[in-house]
This record gives C-alpha cells, structure tokens and sequence, in this order.
C-alpha cells in the first residue's frame, strides 16, 4: 500500500468535512478514503483486521496530522458500528459522509444451491449493516446538519449472472435502498450509489486473474476498472458539484453493459 497521494485537481473540496468509509484498507474503499483526505477531508476508516488498518492509517496520514483514523471491528457488528461512530465524533465532531463499501461474498455459484446461511451473511453485511451505518449517521449528525450517503452496489444488482446470484441479489437491495432512503432523508441528505464493474482489487480477484487481457477485452474500453477511477466518482457524488443528485446509482463499467450485459 503506497503512501496517501496529497495532491489533487480538484482542490480542497472535503476541507473540515469528515466520512466513515467501511471496508477500507485496501481497494475501493481505500481509494475513496486517499481520495477525501488528499481534497481536504478527515476519515474514519473500518475493517477487520487491526494490522491493515494501522497501515491504512499510515499511508492516509503519514506526517500524523490525525486527520485518519480506524476502528476495527465486523461491519454487521452492533457495537463496532456504534463504537466507530462514537470515535468519528470525539475525534472530528462530525459526519459529513457516510460511506458504505464493506461487503462479503462467501458463496460462488448457482443461487438455488446457495447455502442459505452463506446467503443470510451476505445480506446481513451488504444490505442489513448498510442500512444500521446510514440509521447511525442520520441519527448521529446528518438527521440534523446534512451531509450524503454513498453506497457501493455493483453492476451485478443490475442483472443476472451464473455464478454471483446471491451476491448480486444483495446488491440490487442496495440500489433500491439507496432511492428509497433518499426519498426519506431528503432535502438535508443526498443518497446515491455506484455499480462498478470488475475493478482490480483483491476482493474481485477471482473474476480477472485466470486471463486478465481476455477479461478486459470483453469491455469497450479494452481494460478494467482501478480504484482511482471508482474513487473519483465516488468523490463527485459526495461533493456539492453533485447537489442536485440523490437517488442515483452510476454504472461505472468500461461500457461492458452496453456491449452487451456483465
């Protein structure tokens, strides 16, 4: 994991403003967390284990400004939820952004052969928790100072597939969520998603690294997604250039789904 980039196009745009990004040592989350510091912003960054998010913190803060920290814990845990939010405050005194990437996907085939206990994890962490973080920081700060919500869903909520059935049912609940909350929340709260497609991180590894060039060539743009590219979306759908979007999930896809579908 490289060092925070601290320079941007975009200047300091999340100056004073503070996110909760779960899932983010590593991957989109920590794409979006680089992208909110290296614009201004303070994070809280959340996952498992504590070893990657002391590296997650170091790389997103290296001169120790304070302007990253962690909380460890599961992302459908009820107290790490709670906890997290109580640091988030004590440290910064606000929540601007609540930012929902933590996912599981502990079952790869058919859905009518799923385990329905795999199936039952993947809800409770994809769609479940979601909805507890967005509960706690509605409740917590954005209920009464506003702010926005990001939830990241996946091409897959948006059609079928063989083997990712389960996983892609979670996430099509997410994007309905995310417009149902956003009815709710506003005017104060903007709620919006995004659905990538194959992005080159850990957690898809699976899909792309048997023959990634003959993956990437099923996409018009002939490559797949890294975080940087999810990140600066990410950041355009939180910021107040995008003040007159709520209720959206953005497809950012490489244009497989106009070639054809995922």
């Amino acid at each position: 994991m490289g060092a925070c980039p601290l320079m941007s196009d975009a200047g300091l745009d999340f100056n004073g403003k503070t996110a909760i990004v779960t899932g983010a040592t590593r991957g989109i989350g920590f794409g979006i967390a680089a992208e909110l510091v290296s614009r201004g912003g303070s994070v809280c960054v959340t996952a498992r284990k504590p070893d990657e998010l002391a590296a997650a913190v170091a790389a997103l803060d290296p001169d120790a400004t304070g302007r990253a920290i962690s909380a460890q814990g599961s992302a459908d845990n009820t107290e790490h939820q709670e906890a997290a939010v109580a640091a988030t405050l004590k440290a910064f005194g606000r929540i601007d952004y609540m930012v929902n990437n933590a996912a599981v996907n502990p079952y790869f085939g058919p859905l009518i052969d799923a385990d329905l206990g795999a199936v039952r994890k993947i809800f409770e962490v994809n769609v479940i928790a979601t909805l507890a973080w967005n509960k706690l920081a509605w409740s917590h700060w954005l209920k009464d100072h506003g702010g926005a919500i990001l939830n990241i869903a996946s091409v897959g909520g948006f059609v079928s597939g063989p083997f990712l059935g389960a996983y892609n049912s979670s996430k099509a609940a997410l994007i309905h969520m995310t417009r149902q909350l956003a009815q709710e929340m506003g005017p104060k709260v903007r709620v919006n998603g995004i659905a990538p497609a194959v992005v080159k991180t850990d957690f898809a590894r699976a899909l792309y690294e048997r023959d990634e060039q003959a993956v990437a060539n099923r996409y018009p743009l002939k490559r797949l997604g890294v975080p940087s590219d999810t990140s600066k979306l990410a950041a355009f759908l939180l910021s107040d250039d995008a003040s007159w979007i709520t209720g959206q999930t953005v497809v950012i896809d490489g244009g497989i789904m106009s070639a054809g579908g995922f």
